[in-house]
């Protein structure tokens, strides 16, 4: 009987001992950094509630930081001290499809017990994230995630570089544990799993001291489930400068509030314009309030007293898409939901009435097709440029991610927006992506709001 690729990622945490077994024996290689996923518990709630149990790398969360030059190698056995079987996925680096860390598509899931080795180069400077790629509703939301920096050959003009990770936690609110149905029909159906409790670096109360003048480096990264955070800067002039990782051609101007979705990254450089004695901030805006994300209380004069506006970080390499003429046009229909218009839909090749898939707890369909397939969404010939028209006839927002390879929004006129690996499209918008099909391999393209992946919203492309 033929498997479907459902079947597969069903299958592959039992199967992960023997295909990963013989790669173990060869797993000692020089260089190499453990890093391994395990249990920990962590005070995350304020004092005076328990410790809550979460999984982390190398026990804490955010794991620890990745730092490594452009060019450079990243190199980690992943050893797996989890109760399950997990993956780990370079979120956003353009790298071989075989280190991507797709359970299910790319390798097979790392049984409990067992290591593998990720080895690659990183052609890109930027900000980037690593996170759990096995059932990522549960793992991702107990903490399994950590930053990738990528840094310039040459530094740039900043007094400092900060790592902000935002992320929220469904805690139970009085024993401060999460919440533990990630398979919640609610969550999958409607706008995700979404937390009671926000942080930035695992912490709610985050702050750093800063000076005045001083200019910093803001990396900011959604590893949230389903929350798209709106933030604003107070005491802080600041630019955007790179999405995703790649960098803006020109600088720009952060003027109100900007979203970011899950899986989204910014890079921003802000000058604090707040006075000694006061405090600048990351504001988060929800239900009509505002409230820090992060306080920079100021403490002292810095030495500048004025700044130019930041000068563009250099490019990375290959980030034109050029000529959209003669492209390949594609089109992903999304649909489902509660509140949406899906009467029925395939899953494991059969059709289903939209009843039978609620029962099945699956909700979303690309192309009217729910979850993985054997057959891609396409097959893309090496160098190929592709236009993907994407439709999204639900009533919710989704944060689309293309794995191994970055894309630019077409626009009004075939113009082109930034770089990204993740598009935020809103309820009843159709957006289009234009990339180059550069990066040979089986890509997953899926839905970054984890609870709709799990329930449908993935899907992918294989590049010859």
């Amino acid at each position: 009987m033929k498997q479907t690729r459902r079947q597969f990622l069903r299958a592959s945490a039992a199967f992960s001992a023997v295909v990963i077994g013989p790669h173990r024996l060869l797993a000692q290689n020089v260089g190499f950094v453990p890093m391994t996923a395990q249990p920990a518990s962590m005070q995350l709630a304020p004092n005076g509630y328990a410790k809550t149990d979460i999984w982390g790398y190398d026990g804490v969360m955010p794991g620890p930081t990745i730092r490594v030059q452009q060019g450079e190698r990243v190199q980690r056995q992943f050893i797996n001290a989890l109760p399950q079987a997990s993956s780990v996925h370079w979120h956003g680096i353009r790298i071989a499809n075989a280190m991507d860390g797709v359970a299910g598509l790319t390798q097979a899931a790392v049984a409990p017990g067992e290591t593998f080795d990720y080895d690659f180069a990183v052609p890109d400077a930027g900000t980037y994230w690593f996170h759990a790629h096995n059932r990522s509703t549960e793992q991702v939301a107990r903490g399994l995630y950590g930053a990738l920096i990528v840094e310039e050959t040459a530094a740039p003009d900043v007094d400092r570089d900060e790592v902000l990770i935002v992320d929220d936690w469904l805690l139970n609110s009085e024993t401060a544990q999460l919440d533990a149905d990630f398979e919640a029909a609610h969550d999958r159906s409607h706008a995700g799993r979404n937390g009671n409790f926000i942080a930035t670096n695992g912490d709610f109360e985050f702050s750093k001291d800063v000076k005045k003048g001083d200019r910093l480096r803001l990396r900011l990264i959604n590893a949230a489930n389903a929350r798209i955070f709106v933030l604003s800067l107070v005491g802080l002039e600041g630019w955007a400068m790179a999405y995703d990782g790649m960098p803006l051609a020109q600088p720009e101007k952060i003027d109100g509030q900007f979203p970011l979705a899950p899986g989204q990254r910014v890079d921003l450089f802000v000058d604090v314009t707040a006075d000694v004695g006061d405090s600048a901030y990351l504001v988060r805006a929800l239900n009509g309030e505002n409230m820090a994300q992060a306080t920079f209380p100021v403490t002292a004069a810095g030495t500048r007293t004025t700044h130019a506006v930041p000068e563009a970080l250099p490019p990375n390499p290959n980030m034109d898409i050029g000529d959209l003429t003669n492209a390949r046009m594609l089109t992903l229909n999304m649909e489902g939901g509660a509140m949406g218009r899906l009467d029925a839909a395939i899953l494991d090749g059969e059709r289903l009435t939209f009843r039978q898939l609620a029962g099945a707890n699956q909700f979303w369909s690309f192309n009217g097709v729910i979850g993985m397939t054997d057959t891609p969404l396409a097959t893309l010939a090496r160098g190929e440029t592709v236009r993907l028209t994407i439709r999204n006839d639900t009533s919710f927002p989704h944060a689309m991610h293309l794995h191994g390879m970055h894309f630019r929004e077409v626009l009004a006129d075939d113009q082109l927006g930034p770089m990204r690996d993740t598009l935020l499209s809103f309820a009843g918008q159709s957006n289009e992506i234009a990339f180059v099909a550069d990066n040979p391999g089986k890509w997953l393209l899926h839905c970054h709001m984890l609870s709709h992946a799990a329930s449908g919203m993935m899907t992918w492309l294989d590049v010859a």
